[in-house]
């Protein structure tokens, strides 16, 4: 049985491209790792890829009004952060399995920025014990994004009509179960609070215990590699 191997990732990128399914979904996963880049001199690009409009468990609730407040929150997150530029591209939740042409979209929007890094979803993560099966549209986007970026992407007959080629070189996955890499938090974990706090409409009313858990998870993570908060990845290195 071999150990398996962690890094501590310090890598200092010009350009990051997160892409999520849900409006709070970045910020629970990666909010921290997004404001450390925004304050190395980072462009950071948010795309999330639905509306955001089922995303509760009150039957009177109006589903347009949903959207609206949902849009509003992750906004105010990305503010938080120092995020450069929020696209929703509005697919209704639980639908992105089914949307045409989703991964030359994605594609579109690698060729536009140009990351460095791209952040995601890891798809094959389903089971988180037996408490919690990760959702849908996690999945559906996790793959579009990792067929996106290997091979169209970088491929020039892959949607010429797209824009030149790219390579993203850096693929990190949150929501993983197999985390082999760690970006150090510390100086940016008070971010990923507000953050994700920002996402009143998915939150219960204790604020308090939810930054609680949003730092002892970071604290956990931090133990892997060393250093008093972290958040964790499964790391793709694409060397074309």
């Amino acid at each position: 049985m071999t150990t398996r191997r962690t890094e501590l990732f310090d890598f200092i990128p010009s350009k990051v491209l997160a892409i999520y399914a849900h409006p709070d979904d970045a910020d629970v996963a990666c909010a921290g790792s997004l404001a450390k880049w925004v304050a190395q001199g980072a462009d950071v690009h948010l795309v999330v890829l639905t509306d955001g409009g089922k995303g509760t468990h009150d039957a009177a609730t109006n589903a347009n009004t949903l959207m609206t407040t949902r849009s509003d929150e992750v906004h105010n997150a990305a503010k938080a952060l120092g995020v450069q530029e929020v696209e929703l591209m509005g697919i209704p939740d639980g639908e992105v399995a089914s949307r045409q042409n989703l991964i030359e979209e994605i594609v579109a929007r690698i060729r536009t920025i140009r990351p460095e890094i791209v952040v995601s979803h890891d798809p094959t993560a389903v089971f988180f014990g037996s408490v919690y099966v990760n959702h849908q549209d996690h999945r559906a986007g996790g793959f579009a994004v990792l067929d996106a970026v290997a091979p169209a992407a970088a491929m020039p007959l892959y949607f010429p009509s797209r824009g030149p080629a790219h390579q993203v070189r850096n693929v990190l996955l949150s929501g993983t179960l197999d985390a082999d890499c760690f970006v150090d938090v510390t100086d940016t974990i008070d971010q990923k609070v507000t953050a994700v706090t920002a996402h009143r409409s998915q939150l219960s009313d204790d604020l308090e215990w939810v930054a609680e858990s949003i730092r002892q998870q970071a604290i956990r993570d931090g133990k892997v590699v060393g250093v008093a908060a972290a958040e964790g990845f499964r790391h793709l290195r694409l060397d074309g």
